[in-house]
């Protein structure tokens, strides 16, 4: 006999099935329907940045972004005077040089600090949201910044030296986190047409910073001229001074990073995010970071922004940390032992004319032209000519410094700018833009930390070798060697893609790459949505 019971409930299972295939598929029409109302409500906010006009907002915002560059030009930079301020306070019987190790600790410090807030903030940026984290490494900063004004030898314990290396760590995680914040947040929210302008504009105010510094420096020892020719250890309240007066610009500026809208290209990441959520796609992961950049067409750029600023930090902060001490051994600034305030001035003096005729200029010529002729050929001139300039500087420095002290100059100032209109601009600008929104700002740290790690062994061989055969003697060799790093760069550079007048997502394939992935057992597999 037929086995009804068995029957029936096949039956009743196969309708089961049935009943679950229908509304598998009924679910997976409504999920397509909203990602395609998403993508297009993503195309329209796309295309409402394209049209919207450069206005008083932009300009807002410019202001908001870039004074985090201005606070850290100044302090990374105004150290070059202050080493030799402290150097006639408190080593007097050391011809008013503060020992080798001590300055290579405390230029290098701050540089570690920003190491460490490049890749920091980068990952946090890239995990919690440009938001929720924009200000705060403003706000370490100016408490660092202060702090290292204050710092003051114990009675048994750490010298003001030991403090001051401590609070510029924590000073260098904030100006760390400002590089992948500002320039992700600038860079998706820019219009393509000017986006690489509105980049370097927020960063040429480091230039700005720059020359603050020296005009800081003149100002204040003029104040004290009179005071520190009666006592030399007067000196003091002037680094203090300069120091803690550069911190009040950010100020001004926490209040506006705090209460910043959240990107709208991030903001539609994390609503696409939430959207794929019940397909088990997680947020960006190490494992998901490491798929992508595996593959060596975007392996191979992380690998040119990273070297390519690698070599760039190596030079222009082997070079412009120390200055003063080049100066000084051109012959510019004078004894600083038999007059410690007049050597002090003068070194202030070049440190003025090189960043206001070459430093700074080549920060807003790189603003007119960097959506003009573009990012890659700027990178290659500058480390091209770069190259040639160290080589010119470093074979020639003798003969050029004993020809004319004035053509030395005019040949380094000339060298200052095209660091500035060239790869200190580009290096910066580039890796905010050919990365994925989900990577964008950790790719960004990451290429920015190896940067100041040249940064940081720059500063270590440069005090290792600068006295080999007498007090400044191998300065020479030195610029010979950088001469070489440059040319690294320049080669590096033809690994990375133009980016000029072209989308953040163009540059990415970012949603495109999304599409394909995230398809969902049908043709919606063939219809992306490109912005």
């Amino acid at each position: 006999m037929p086995n009804y019971p068995e029957t029936n409930r096949e039956l009743r299972d196969n309708d089961l099935s049935h009943t679950d295939n229908i509304s598998l598929a009924e679910s997976n029409r409504r999920r397509l329907t909203r990602r395609q109302s998403i993508k297009i409500r993503h195309g329209e906010i796309l295309s409402d940045i394209e049209k919207t006009k450069f206005g008083w907002l932009h300009v807002k915002k410019l202001m908001t972004y870039s004074i985090g560059f201005f606070t850290n030009a100044y302090q990374l930079l105004i150290i070059n005077i202050i080493i030799l301020m402290m150097g006639c306070v408190y080593y007097k019987d050391n011809d008013n040089t503060v020992p080798i190790y001590i300055d290579t600790l405390i230029k290098a410090s701050s540089h570690i600090g920003i190491l460490i807030g490049q890749l920091l903030f980068g990952v946090a940026s890239d995990k919690l949201g440009r938001k929720r984290i924009y200000g705060t490494e403003l706000l370490i900063i100016v408490v660092s910044g202060a702090a290292s004004a204050l710092s003051g030898s114990t009675v048994s314990g750490m010298s003001v030296f030991a403090q001051l290396f401590i609070w510029r760590v924590f000073l260098g995680v904030g100006i760390g986190g400002d590089y992948p914040l500002s320039a992700t947040i600038t860079s998706e929210g820019a219009k393509t047409k000017h986006r690489g302008a509105m980049m370097a504009a927020i960063f040429a105010m480091q230039g700005v910073g720059i020359v603050a510094a020296a005009l800081m420096s003149i100002i204040i020892l003029a104040i004290f001229k009179n005071a520190v020719y009666q006592d030399q250890n007067n000196l003091d309240f002037v680094w203090r001074l300069c120091l803690g007066l550069g911190c009040i610009p950010a100020c001004i500026g926490i209040y506006f990073r705090l209460t910043i809208s959240e990107t709208p290209r991030y903001a539609m990441k994390t609503e696409m995010d939430t959207e794929e959520a019940d397909m088990h796609k997680k947020e960006a992961s190490f494992i998901e970071f490491y798929r992508h950049f595996k593959k060596w067409k975007n392996f191979k750029v992380l690998l040119a922004t990273s070297i390519t600023w690698f070599t760039l930090d190596v030079g222009f902060y082997g070079i412009n940390l120390n200055t003063g001490l080049i100066i000084e051994a051109i012959g510019f600034s004078g004894d600083i032992v038999k007059d410690p305030w007049n050597s002090l001035f003068k070194n202030s003096i070049g440190n003025l004319i090189v960043s206001f005729l070459g430093i700074l200029p080549g920060y807003w010529v790189s603003v007119f032209l960097v959506d003009r002729i573009g990012r890659k050929p700027i990178q290659l001139v500058g480390f091209g000519i770069l190259t040639i300039l160290m080589l010119i500087l470093g074979f020639g420095f003798n003969q050029i410094r004993q020809a004319s002290v004035a053509l030395f100059i005019v040949i380094f100032t000339i060298m200052q700018f095209f660091f500035t209109f060239g790869p200190n601009t580009t290096t910066f600008i580039i890796p905010g833009e050919v990365f994925p929104t989900k990577y964008r700002s950790t790719a960004h740290g990451i290429s920015a930390a190896c940067g100041k790690l040249g940064a940081i062994i720059s500063q270590v061989g440069f005090f290792q070798m600068r006295d080999i055969g007498g007090r400044n003697q191998s300065i020479p060799l030195i610029l010979i060697i950088f001469s070489f790093i440059m040319f690294i760069g320049f080669m590096f550079t033809f690994l990375l893609p133009e980016t000029k007048g072209k989308s953040l997502e163009e540059l990415s394939d970012e949603f495109t790459s999304n599409n394909n992935s995230n398809s969902i057992h049908s043709n919606d597999s063939n219809q992306n949505t490109q912005f």
